[in-house]
């Protein structure tokens, strides 16, 4: 009997990644690497630093290194600044919440969910949220999963894992765990092989786990 729910976090209860890609995008263009989308969803398939390309372009470690930290400027700055919110996400909380324990498995870091969260109500829904720090190797690796099972203290064929990327798809199979995944336009070309239930929307995962 399934009793655990384990959702991935961005591009799943909020609509971030592709402010993230954005700027990564304007940071690695400014040490003149261009990073288009494909090449992007291809690094994170495969849980690829993007930062190669601009190792491989000459760039010094300590260039790379300030660029990362203007990206997460920017990305707070996108984050603060623009609509991430996910229609349907809140309502299906609500009704799921009744039926099951849920935990957040995100590869994002704790700062970031924190600033994510601060003027919204998606984070009592759950038990507790395992971020980039809590585990030791992130997404497409299955520590996350494990470490989301052990907390739960339940076994992979009780749960489900909600993901939106391949990446997300392979930890949770490799961590046993049956994954449901919700499309969205930005990951939607990635592959998908494996997922036990494909959903157009969030508002659909109800119908899909009691089926």
């Amino acid at each position: 009997m399934r009793k655990f729910l384990l959702w991935d976090h961005d591009g799943v209860l909020v609509d971030t990644e592709r402010w993230f890609f954005v700027a990564t995008q304007e940071c690695l263009g400014e040490l003149g690497v261009v990073l288009d989308q494909a090449t992007y969803l291809q690094f994170m398939a495969v849980g690829r630093s993007y930062w190669e390309l601009a190792l491989e372009h000459g760039q010094p470690e300590a260039i790379i290194v300030a660029k990362r930290r203007e990206r997460d400027r920017r990305y707070h700055a996108y984050l603060a600044s623009e609509a991430i919110e996910i229609d349907g996400v809140l309502e299906t909380l609500r009704a799921l919440c009744l039926q099951y324990r849920m935990a957040i498995v995100s590869t994002a870091t704790r700062a970031d969910v924190a600033l994510i969260h601060r003027s919204r109500s998606i984070l009592p829904f759950f038990e507790f949220v395992l971020t980039l720090e809590d585990y030791e190797q992130p997404k497409p690796a299955p520590d996350p999963y494990l470490t989301a099972l052990q907390r739960c203290g339940a076994l992979a064929k009780e749960a489900v894992a909600i993901e939106d990327s391949a990446r997300g798809l392979r930890s949770a199979i490799a961590a046993g765990i049956d994954c449901v995944v919700v499309r969205n336009e930005f990951t939607s070309s990635q592959d998908f092989s494996g997922a036990w239930r494909m959903l157009q929307s969030i508002r659909e995962l109800p119908a899909a786990l009691a089926g």
